[in-house]
């Protein structure tokens, strides 16, 4: 289930972030507009303009390739798949359901807390390029998974998924609501675990449409697709970044973005999904519910699209990731700004209350902050659109 509610939380950051979900946040300023007011980390004045122009950034070896390659061996090992046989790719298989076929053709890896993965989200470069975005340094990273794309031929062949003529389009899509009044501000990322080729398709974004998307807009009907863009590729091309393993690619949520298909005669496309957003302290149904899931090894419930492996869940794989200092901020577990302690072991829950370690996951030992607390604008939500969950689409 979704830990969205009735109402924003607002962020621990001093920048006014709001959420109800911590995916779409309601800011003050658009991201593509935002002043900075901390010194750039890792971007370079010309990437920091180059992303709220074209609404993504590329940062080279935010992980090192050898990291990469090692969650790329992961990923094949994780899924019982053998990279140097490709029969092994298209085994027959029973799905849960329609939605577990599509995530199966796409190449979602249902793996979301092995140390690998603790181990990039926990990475200072990566941290301080989201830092750099969102102008703030309390954030909290996205449990999500990693894509291992084959060849989409067979059972993975894209045309096994029925067409759908508005909503979710997994080769152009906005991963918000366009529509909406006050935008919603989202921000997303991958890490590639192998070098990029056209041929492997994966990441594909329309930059042009993002640098003029306020004029587009006026002069579209009032009953636009609010997630599928409706535009002349020859005056906004489409483009498909180079990655190298080990790079970060960061993007706005406003930015119309896809996934190509993979053309090759063999080999995968393969990424980790990560991205970081303001931590919501105050929401103590999410911080409790991440804390649980990095804990007990079980499959995040911050969108309905993560289903888990269906034939060996991870807490019968490994244990918990151990995390740096940094990590348990990210995750939740320990809070960014703690109120003064009141015991040598003690950890914070993020309302001012101080528990011992345990107790943070424990329903009685999490305080929700009222005074952090307002009602949330209706329509600022997660986009569940008729088309389908954009989740399954980077």
């Amino acid at each position: 289930m979704s830990s969205a509610d009735a109402h924003l939380h607002r962020a621990a950051s001093e920048v006014p972030y709001f959420s109800a979900d911590g995916e779409t946040y309601l800011a003050r300023t658009r991201l593509r507009d935002l002043h900075k007011t901390r010194p750039l980390r890792v971007f370079s004045p010309e990437q920091y303009a180059f992303w709220q122009t074209y609404g993504y950034v590329v940062v080279p070896e935010a992980v090192s390739p050898d990291h990469a390659r090692e969650l790329l061996d992961f990923a094949w090992d994780f899924q019982g798949l053998d990279p140097a046989r490709p029969e092994t790719w298209y085994e027959e298989r029973t799905f849960r359901s329609d939605l577990d076929r599509e995530l199966h053709i796409y190449g979602f890896v249902e793996a979301y807390h092995h140390q690998l993965l603790w181990d990039s989200r926990q990475s200072r470069r990566v941290y301080d390029a989201f830092v750099d975005v969102w102008d703030c340094e309390e954030l909290w990273v996205t449990l999500d998974r990693l894509n291992l794309n084959p060849p989409n031929i067979r059972n993975r062949d894209r045309a096994l998924i029925e067409h759908r003529e508005r909503g979710f389009d997994i080769n152009l899509h906005w991963d918000v609501d366009t529509t909406l009044g006050i935008p919603p501000q989202r921000v997303q990322g991958i890490i590639a675990l192998n070098d990029t080729t056209p041929e492997h398709g994966g990441f594909q974004c329309c930059p042009e449409l993002f640098r003029t998307f306020d004029r587009w807009a006026a002069l579209q009907p009032e009953d636009r697709d609010p997630i599928r863009p409706a535009v002349d590729h020859g005056e906004m091309p489409v483009v498909r970044p180079e990655l190298k393993a080990g790079d970060l690619l960061i993007f706005n949520g406003h930015l119309a973005h896809g996934v190509a298909p993979n053309t090759a005669g063999r080999g995968a496309r393969a990424v980790q999904y990560l991205a970081m957003m303001p931590a919501l302290e105050g929401h103590a149904e999410l911080r409790r519910s991440r804390v649980d899931s990095w804990h007990d090894n079980t499959t995040p419930t911050w969108n309905a699209t993560l289903l888990g492996d269906a034939d060996r869940p991870e807490a019968e794989r490994y244990g918990p990731a151990e995390l740096t200092e940094l990590g348990e901020k990210l995750l939740g577990l320990r809070p960014w700004h703690p109120a003064p302690a009141t015991g040598p072991e003690t950890a914070h829950t993020g309302s001012g209350a101080a528990v011992e370690p345990d107790a943070a996951r424990a329903d009685s030992g999490v305080v929700p902050v009222e005074s952090g607390v307002v009602p949330a604008e209706s329509g600022v939500v997660p986009v569940e659109s008729e088309g389908g969950p954009c989740v399954a689409s980077r």
